[in-house]
């Protein structure tokens, strides 16, 4: 669905601050970031895992961007079922819509390049308010049990999202609602776990972004109020020049995929979420002042 007329720019940043500040309990203090400009090439070839996703593609020790539950367990503390994953300290939890489905999606490309297995929960056609058929939105998928939530603590969550709440017609204020629900929701699970939100693939506000850009200022303002890391896409596709790579007004082609993988490890680098850099931090968070590490 083509994007909405834009409104003015002042009139959106009066809704989404009034948003925020109504809805959003402030967090740790922290900002929101933008992408900042140049991108880069996926490394260590994470395109090319994504063909097929099949064990015998994949070199050993090489991040993943599709691993499966072998097994589900109830998790007694919530009541709900959870998937075990294999070497979840080593995983993304992605939740995302459509443009995180796909094996090769950009999001799981970006995330793979920069060292994680990813485990995908979401489908196509689902935001943080918009739903799709027998799964829910974001939030009540997760508590109704739609999809399974990795057991164990994954390495990193990544919340991507808001195009289809965009496209459908949703308030500032159920977006924002439904956001926090959700951030709440996640902390409560994994409370030793980094979260972090990717926004809405759009064009840019001032070359026709319209709603979709206005929906990832507003995650953008929540992840903020929330102390989260952020990465805004909401005007990747001008900043980039990867209009041309559309195959249709809002998904990307094989090549426009590759290209946004590569420029979402580099904002997930400089931003410090890597795999190793995440796992160097909490190394070093789990030595006491004076102590000193231990290899096993």
């Amino acid at each position: 669905m083509p994007p909405a007329k834009a409104s003015t720019m002042r009139g959106a940043a009066w809704a989404v601050a009034a948003v925020v500040a109504g809805l959003v309990v402030a967090g740790s203090g922290g900002v929101g970031l933008s992408a900042g400009p140049g991108g880069s090439s996926l490394s260590r070839a994470a395109a090319g895992q994504a063909a097929n996703n099949q064990a015998s593609a994949v070199k050993p020790g090489a991040a993943r961007v599709s691993v499966a539950a072998t097994a589900h367990v109830l998790n007694t503390g919530n009541g709900r079922l959870e998937a075990v994953v294999p070497d979840v300290g080593k995983t993304v939890l992605l939740i995302g819509d459509s443009q995180s489905e796909p094996v090769d999606g950009w999001p799981r490309l970006g995330l793979a390049a920069a060292g994680y297995n990813v485990y995908f929960c979401g489908r196509g056609g689902t935001g943080y308010v918009a739903a799709n058929g027998a799964t829910g939105n974001y939030v009540d998928a997760l508590q109704r049990g739609d999809w399974q939530l990795p057991s164990g603590t994954p390495a990193l969550i990544v919340v991507e999202g808001g195009g289809n709440d965009a496209g459908g017609g949703a308030s500032n204020a159920q977006i924002a609602r439904n956001a926090q629900r959700l951030i709440a929701e996640l902390r409560s699970r994994y409370p030793g776990t980094r979260l972090a939100m990717i926004g809405t693939l759009a064009r840019g506000a001032n070359d026709g972004g319209g709603r979709r850009s206005e929906v990832d200022a507003l995650l953008g303002a929540v992840a903020g109020a929330n102390g989260l890391p952020f990465i805004s896409t909401g005007d990747w596709l001008t900043r980039y020049g990867l209009a041309k790579d559309l195959a249709d007004a809002v998904h990307m082609n094989p090549e426009g995929r590759t290209a946004l993988g590569g420029i979402l490890e580099r904002r997930l680098r400089d931003l410090g979420l890597d795999r190793k850099a995440a796992a160097e931090q909490g190394a070093l968070a789990a030595v006491p002042a004076g102590g000193r590490t231990f290899q096993d």
